[in-house]
C-alpha cells in the first residue's frame, strides 16, 4: 500500500508519514515544498521502519500542481492507495492588509489543489473499487472570524466538499474523510512557544500526534468525519452562533498573542 502525503516535511504531515510508516506499515509519497527536509524525513522513515519512501519537491500552490503530481504516479506506475491533502498555510491579518500573493496562494492550497487532487486520485481509486481520501479542515470552518476570513472559507470549503463527494465515493468502495480539529501544537499559528505550552496544558491545543492518531482510525473505517476532543464538541454550537461583541473582543484578546 502506497500513501501520497502532502506536507509531509514538519507539523501534522510529518505526524501522518510517521504513523503510517510505523503503525500500519505504509509506503510513503512524501510531497512537500521543503525540499531538503523533505529528503531527510524520507531516509529516516525508511531507516526506522523498514518500508519504501519517495520525496519530492513540488509547490502546490500553483495551478496545475495536482496534474503534475499526478501525472508523476502514472509515469512511474505508482499506485496511491491513501490520498492525504494536508498540506496547508495559516496566517492572522486583516484582509486588505494581506498581499495578493499570500492570499492567492491560501486559495490556490487550499481550494484549487485539494479539489483537483480528490478528482483525480479519486477516480483512479473509484475505478480500482477501493482507496482512502483524508482532508484537513479546521473547526474554523465554522466561525465568521475577522483576521482568519480567507482561511476559515477555505476550511468550509474543505469540509463540505468532502462531505459531498463521501457520498459519490463510498458506492464505489472508496472512502472521504474529513477531520476538522481545534486548536493544534504546531508552528503554523505563529504563536509563542509559552502561549503554545499554556493552551496545550488547557487542553485547548491538542498535540499533533494525538489528532494523527485519531484520524487515521477514522479514515481507514472510511468514516466521513471526525473531529477529536469532546470540548470541540460542545463549542461548536458557540461558533455557529457567535454574537458581533464577542467577536470583536476576542479578536482584540487573541491579536497580542501573535509573534
Amino acid at each position: 500500500m502506497l500513501a501520497l502525503v502532502t506536507g509531509a516535511s514538519s507539523g501534522i504531515g510529518l505526524q501522518y508519514a510517521t504513523a503510517l510508516a510505523r503503525d500500519y506499515h505504509t509506503d510513503l509519497l512524501l510531497v512537500s515544498n521543503q525540499e531538503q527536509e523533505q529528503i531527510e524525513v524520507a531516509r529516516d522513515l525508511s531507516e526506522k521502519y523498514g518500508v519504501k519512501t519517495i520525496p519530492l519537491y513540488r509547490d502546490l500552490s500553483k495551478q496545475d500542481a495536482a496534474e503534475e503530481l499526478h501525472q508523476y504516479c502514472v509515469d512511474n506506475n505508482l499506485q496511491v492507495d491513501v490520498l492525504i491533502n494536508n498540506a496547508g498555510v495559516f496566517f492572522f491579518n486583516p484582509l486588505v492588509e494581506t498581499s495578493m500573493k499570500r492570499f492567492e496562494l491560501m486559495l490556490m492550497l487550499h481550494v484549487v489543489t485539494v479539489a483537483k487532487m480528490c478528482r483525480l486520485f479519486g477516480e483512479d481509486m473509484c475505478k480500482r473499487g477501493n482507496g482512502y481520501i483524508l482532508n484537513m479542515s479546521s473547526m474554523s470552518a465554522w466561525m465568521a472570524y475577522p483576521g482568519i476570513q480567507t482561511y476559515n472559507s477555505t476550511k468550509a470549503f474543505i469540509y463540505n466538499f468532502s462531505k459531498s463527494i463521501w457520498y459519490e465515493f463510498i458506492k464505489k468502495g472508496v472512502g472521504v474523510t474529513v477531520m476538522t480539529p481545534g486548536a493544534v501544537d504546531t508552528a503554523l499559528f505563529g504563536l509563542a512557544p509559552k502561549w503554545r505550552k499554556i493552551a496545550v496544558n488547557l487542553t485547548v491545543s491538542i498535540p499533533p500526534e494525538k489528532l494523527v492518531k485519531k484520524a487515521l482510525k477514522r479514515m481507514f473505517k472510511k468514516k466521513k468525519w471526525g473531529m477529536p476532543g469532546l470540548l470541540n464538541h460542545l463549542a461548536t454550537p458557540i461558533l455557529k452562533h457567535t454574537p458581533d461583541w464577542l467577536v470583536f473582543m476576542t479578536y482584540k484578546w487573541v491579536s497580542q498573542f501573535q509573534k
